[in-house]
Order: structure tokens, then C-alpha cells, then sequence
């Protein structure tokens, strides 16, 4: 059987670790090819020694120059530095799938590049859906490439539509842990510091994304995603709390079905799904027990304590660039929030704020997407030096 060939951009991250787990249980299956971070070069050299892996990609510039003096990496291995080296890795002539995992949009030029060369992209890092979904589904449309996402919610969605026109679909539901501070009572939420947020209930993430989970930011970054993968309106796409995190989706039909995919809450369920798509083989970690189950719970999600998931909703209904801005105002908020420059309750004024003072407008090439994303985080940092100016 002939292995499936793996570029993996963002290895040493959360997605990244998991994603080796999986290559690590199916290595007669799949085999690492390419791999890249942003600035952690040791570990992406025991990550190459592990794995026998020759191409390497380092996105930072001092991080790159300290790995190419280093020493670490085996002879011959061919180390590329920046966006150049991401999109050199993506288009490996070699590599069957491109998995990218990268924090925020970094990773969307080598996307582009991934789907140009016909690759299968299978995709983590929502922000590039956010940012240039038009673009990005247009491109694999026009090379023949297929999508894959990697997102939990995204993936369980992916897998209950095989088989099932779109057209029959009444409505997407997501589902949505509630965080760290569901269960807080809400006047504690003004009390919230950034180890507080970073503990969350059920998933190991990175901290940006964990943040997001407690506001509910992430929530509504994959309700544009998921319009942008199934071509669906805004009203089609909606969220539950289901504190759980088991369930992962419900897609009801128009004659009143619906559909769930079930399966424990770890990355490596959908990510060994995306790699390894349509074959179904036995996981990295062991399926869910129905006889320990506890209960399934689901409830509304209360747009008041969680004002992101409204804000996003709002921005969908926008279009255009509108998503992008909301994206740029939470990553800008939540960096100054993680840093400790802002309240958790002030995340989602500077979002907010972002919105209402951006031009909204339909971009007709990618650069006025990036241009649009830029001035939504010049927008956002004066908002933050409002809110310390007023504190």
C-alpha cells in the first residue's frame, strides 16, 4: 500500500503534537515529509530526527538564522526560512496532503499555494476561512483540490453531509463547550485573569484559541468557516452549549432528520479522519465507552453573556470583509488581554469597536482582503489605548 505523504506546517503546536501522534500510530499508512514552525527549531529537529524528515521550515527570521547554525538538523536537509519557505513546503512535489496548523493567518499564502499544486489542504487555522474564505475556496475550485477540515466541529460536519446533497440541509448546528467561565456566575467575569481563561474544561489547546473558547469568539470564527466549506447562508449556521464537547455537530435535515457525529474530545480523531480520508482504520486513542457515559446536554447559548458569538453573527450578516475585521479585532484584544494590557470583559468592546469604525465592502482581490485586515488591527490597537487611557 502506498503511503500518503504529509507537509505538516505548525508542528509544534497543539494541532501539530496531535497530528504527530496520529503519523506515529499509522506510519505504515502515512509519512512525514515537510514539517514547520514559527520560531521553535529544537523542536522541530527532534521532530525531523523522529520522524526522518528532510525539509524543514522555520517562519522567523532570528529563529531560522539560529537553526541553520546550529547543527542540529542531519545533513542535507533543506531548511527554508519565512512565508517563502512555508509556501517552498507547501508545494513539495512530493506531498500528497498539506496540513496547516498555524496561529492566525500566517498560514494563507501557503494554502494558496497548496491548492494551486493540487494538493489535498487539509485545514486547522480557521482565521484563513475568516480572512479570505472567497479567495481560498475559488482557488480549489479552479485546481481540482479538495478541502479538508480539520476543526473538530468542521470535520464532524464534513463527515455527516457524505452522501447527502446540500440542498436537503435545513440548518448546521455547532457545538460549543462554553468555556472556562460557563458555569461562572456572570459578575465574577470582570474578575478574570489570563491563567483563569487558560484553564479549559475539556480540550488541550494553544492559549489564543483557549481564550476564544471562554468568549465564544471561536464559536463564531467557525460559523463563517462553516459557510465558507458547505456554501450555506448565515441563517443555516448556528451553535448549542454542550458542555460535554462528545457531540460535535447536528446537521438537521428539511424533512426533520438530523444527524450527530460522536467521538471523545481530542484533535486526533479528526485530524487522522482528514489525513487519511476515506479510509477508516482503528484510532491513536481509544474510541468513546458508551456504558461510562454520562449524560448529553445541550442548551441555547446566551448571546448576552457571550456578545462575540452575536458580534460574529452580526458580521456574517455583513459579508464582505466584515468576518476578517471581527477576526483582526479578536486576535489584536485577545494578545493584549493574554498579556495582561486589557480585561477579559474588554475583549469584546474592542471587537465591537473595531466593527463599527471599519469600512465594510465587498474585496475584489486578496490584497484588499489583507488591506482591510490590516486597518482592522490599526483600528483595534488605538481602541486598545482608549481603553488604557480611560483605565
Amino acid at each position: 500500500m502506498k503511503k500518503r505523504r504529509v507537509v505538516l506546517l505548525g508542528a509544534t503546536g497543539s494541532i501539530g503534537e496531535n497530528t504527530l501522534r496520529v503519523l506515529a500510530a499509522h506510519r505504515d499508512r502515512l509519512e512525514l515529509v515537510g514539517i514547520a514552525a514559527r520560531s521553535n527549531w529544537q523542536r522541530l529537529a527532534a521532530i525531523a530526527k523522529e520522524f526522518n524528515v528532510r525539509h524543514v521550515g522555520v517562519f522567523e527570521n532570528g529563529a531560522y538564522a539560529a537553526a541553520r547554525a546550529s547543527g542540529a538538523f542531519v545533513p542535507g536537509t533543506a531548511l527554508v526560512g519565512g512565508v517563502a519557505g512555508l509556501v517552498e513546503l507547501a508545494q513539495l512535489p512530493q506531498a500528497d496532503v498539506v496540513l496547516v496548523a498555524v496561529v492566525g493567518t500566517t498560514g494563507l499564502e501557503p494554502a494558496l499555494a497548496a491548492l494551486a499544486a493540487g494538493k489535498r489542504l487539509a485545514l486547522a487555522s480557521k482565521e484563513i476561512l475568516v480572512l479570505a474564505g472567497k479567495f481560498v475556496t475559488a482557488s480549489a475550485r479552479a485546481h481540482g483540490a479538495t478541502i479538508l477540515p480539520v476543526d473538530s466541529e468542521h470535520n464532524a460536519v464534513f463527515q455527516c453531509l457524505e452522501g447527502h446533497p446540500g440542498a436537503g440541509v435545513r440548518r448546521i448546528l455547532l457545538t460549543a463547550s462554553g468555556g472556562a467561565f460557563r458555569d461562572w456566575p456572570e459578575e465574577r467575569l470582570a474578575e478574570v485573569t489570563p491563567a483563569d481563561a487558560l484553564k479549559h474544561p475539556n480540550w488541550a489547546m494553544g492559549p489564543k484559541i483557549t481564550v476564544d473558547s471562554a468568549t465564544l469568539a471561536n464559536k463564531g470564527l467557525e460559523l463563517i468557516e462553516l459557510q465558507w466549506l458547505f456554501g450555506l447562508k448565515p441563517e443555516q449556521c448556528g451553535a448549542v452549549l454542550h458542555p460535554q464537547s462528545i457531540v460535535h455537530c447536528l446537521v438537521e435535515f428539511h424533512d426533520g432528520g438530523m444527524l450527530a457525529q460522536l467521538s471523545p474530545p481530542s484533535m486526533t480523531f479528526p485530524i487522522q479522519h482528514a489525513l487519511l480520508h476515506p479510509e477508516r482504520v482503528k484510532g491513536a486513542e481509544p474510541p468513546l465507552d458508551l456504558t461510562r457515559m454520562v449524560a448529553l446536554e445541550f442548551r441555547p447559548v446566551d448571546e448576552r453573556r457571550f456578545p462575540l458569538l452575536r458580534l460574529a453573527r452580526q458580521a456574517m450578516a455583513a459579508g464582505g470583509v466584515a468576518p476578517a475585521v471581527f477576526n483582526a479585532g479578536n486576535e489584536v484584544a485577545v494578545t493584549a488581554f493574554l498579556a495582561g494590557q486589557i480585561p477579559f470583559l474588554a475583549i469584546s468592546r474592542v471587537v465591537e469597536q473595531t466593527l463599527a469604525l471599519s469600512d465594510h465592502f465587498d474585496p475584489a482581490d486578496l490584497p484588499a482582503a489583507l488591506s482591510a485586515d490590516a486597518e482592522a488591527r490599526r483600528i483595534a490597537l488605538a481602541q486598545l489605548t482608549n481603553l488604557n487611557s480611560k483605565s
